[in-house]
């Protein structure tokens, strides 16, 4: 009910354009009565009072009602469908809206499949319902009782003896709507399952192909396939269950009216133009009978669809914007850890990923972040943006605590090249200008030559107008780190996150890169963390952080780290540097 409730409100924007396009198929359906009594008046006046001279008036007014109900079913069916779209954007936007402002630890837990089918199948549904059912159901309804309401004013008998299926339809109405809608539920689980399956194999066909898995992933995908299929299917057999009920019962009407309707107009308790006269208004209860099983459907789906939705815009957003605090541009550091700890379940028993961390960084440092596969490099500086929450302890920027900005504001003194590279299906200027759409192509140009990615990119066949294809297929891991790396320097922003952004370049093109780094505009007042492999690309850093299981095991200037032989002296004997 609370899904039904929200959903509501925004149909509640539009309901004055509803309620007036109730109101022209409300008086749609009461010129429907027209034509059937003026069948019965032919007979009556015309046929059996030889009243010939009306036969054209009876005419004329049938064609006139009929011309106005198709212009006016055409009026109210556009408004009712553009009504839809309006309300379908408004709802697509939030949706969308919703999916930007949740965190880091809510996409862990949410798959892409499932989001997609919410943005598509589960929306559509809604705005079918919208366009096309909620009238339909309400038309046909209304059409039930205004054609009870008449012929129970022609013959009471007759009405009641055509009104024995009645019961019979509202009870197979109940069991199918209780049976259908956890067999839709299904059916939209199924289809997300489907969806994530698909996503996986069109953006992993290289992996796929590479490891010769064709196979294997159309048999996976076979499976899913099916169970895809046996969910529509068990749904089909909810839906079409009552489906002969409704149309015997719809059947019966003709002979209903021939039996009851002949046994009167034989006894002389009924008129031939009253018998012909109901069998006109018969199809306005034979029309609702055999739409009913429909109606239940499409409702029950439509239910489903924004119980699914609801569900996923109420889920809890785990990092709140704050306040707005200003930062403290006196500040004695850039960046703060106070006894930071970690964990990416913090309400479930399991083991802290990061362990009471604590280091203070100031402007103009760059930190270098060292450690073995899965010690927590990557997690660390996801802190600093608040990607996720601490468990335990603070980080500081300019001496605010995160917490306390407004996402917007402490995301923006903040560029990132991630290890996890991602390039639009665009230009290679739009991808490197994404952090700062008014940047000039100076700008852009300048941020290529510091990530010496400006070579490169002037050998392609258009340049930086060059369109990259989807998540930059076409160009090397190399090439993509380098156009990743001028993006997060376009921005020229406070702090600079480089997650393991030239493991993929030679030794060369990295010290460019470095020395480029090292010469940067800003330099003097700009905090850089960079996360590596080589130690190559943290040599020269202020102050290095050797992570290992979540703790800080070794700090200090590369000198310094050489000198206490421990774990940074031997994993760069190991690559050869000291040698």
């Amino acid at each position: 009910m609370r899904a039904i409730k929200w959903g509501w409100s925004y149909v509640a924007v539009y309901k004055w354009r509803l309620i007036f396009g109730l109101i022209v198929n409300t008086i749609n359906i009461a010129l429907m009565l027209v034509n059937p009594l003026l069948a019965g008046l032919i007979v009556q006046n015309v046929i059996e009072g030889a009243q010939y001279e009306l036969l054209m008036q009876y005419l004329l007014i049938m064609i006139a009602v009929t011309a106005y109900r198709s212009v006016s079913r055409y009026l109210f069916a556009m408004l009712f469908e553009s009504t839809s779209q309006k309300i379908l954007f408004n709802l697509r936007r939030d949706v969308y809206h919703r999916l930007h402002i949740q965190n880091f630890t809510w996409f862990d837990k949410n798959r892409v499949g499932d989001l997609m089918s919410r943005m598509t199948g589960d929306l559509e549904a809604v705005r079918h319902f919208i366009a096309f059912v909620s009238y339909m159901v309400i038309e046909h309804v209304l059409l039930y009782i205004a054609a009870v309401i008449v012929m129970a004013t022609i013959s009471p008998p007759l009405t009641l003896a055509m009104l024995i299926t009645t019961p019979v339809l509202l009870y197979a109405a109940v069991k199918q709507s209780k049976g259908v809608r956890p067999a839709f539920r299904n059916v939209r689980e199924q289809f997300a399952n489907l969806n994530s399956t698909c996503r996986e194999n069109i953006g992993g066909n290289r992996v796929v192909k590479a490891f010769t898995k064709e196979a294997h992933e159309t048999e996976k995908f076979t499976e899913v396939n099916e169970a895809f299929y046996s969910a529509n299917m068990d749904a089909a057999h909810v839906r079409i269950k009552y489906f002969p009920v409704m149309e015997t019962c719809a059947a019966l009407l003709p002979w209903f009216l021939l039996l009851f309707g002949g046994l009167l107009t034989i006894y002389g308790h009924l008129e031939l133009w009253q018998m012909v006269a109901f069998g006109g208004y018969l199809w306005m209860l034979d029309a609702p009978t055999r739409i009913f099983t429909w109606a239940v459907n499409d409702i029950q789906n439509a239910a489903t669809s924004i119980d699914k939705i609801y569900e996923m815009m109420k889920q809890p957003i785990f990092i709140e914007s704050g306040t707005g605090a200003t930062a403290a541009d006196d500040a004695p550091f850039a960046v703060e850890f106070k006894d930071v700890s970690f964990n990416y379940a913090p309400f479930e028993t399991s083991e802290l990923v990061l362990k009471k961390i604590s280091f203070a960084v100031k402007k103009g440092w760059t930190v270098g972040i060292v450690g073995a596969t899965g010690s927590g490099k990557t997690t660390l500086i996801n802190l600093i943006a608040r990607f996720y929450d601490t468990c335990k302890g603070e980080v500081f920027i300019n001496g605010v605590d995160v917490r306390e900005y407004a996402l917007p504001e402490l995301r923006g003194r903040i560029a990132y090249a991630m290890q996890d590279i991602f390039l639009y299906s665009d230009t290679v200027e739009g991808n490197i200008a994404f952090g700062v759409p008014n940047a000039s192509m100076e700008d852009v140009y300048d941020a290529a030559k510091i990530a010496d990615a400006d070579g490169f990119i002037r050998e392609m066949p258009e340049g930086y107008d060059t369109i990259v294809g989807e998540r930059g297929v076409g160009l090397s891991g190399g090439q993509k780190q380098r156009i990743s790396l001028a993006r997060a320097i376009a921005v020229n922003p406070e702090i600079l996150i480089l997650d393991d952004v030239t493991s993929a370049v030679d030794m060369e093109t990295e010290q460019r890169v470095q020395a480029a780094l090292a010469e940067m505009k800003g330099k003097e007042k700009r905090a850089t963390f960079i996360v590596a492999h080589r130690l190559s690309s943290v040599k020269d850093a202020d102050l290095i952080l050797v992570l290992s299981h979540g703790e800080i095991k070794e700090r200090g200037t590369h000198a310094t780290l050489m000198k206490k032989n421990g774990y940074y002296a031997k994993m760069y004997e190991e690559q050869n540097y000291g040698a």
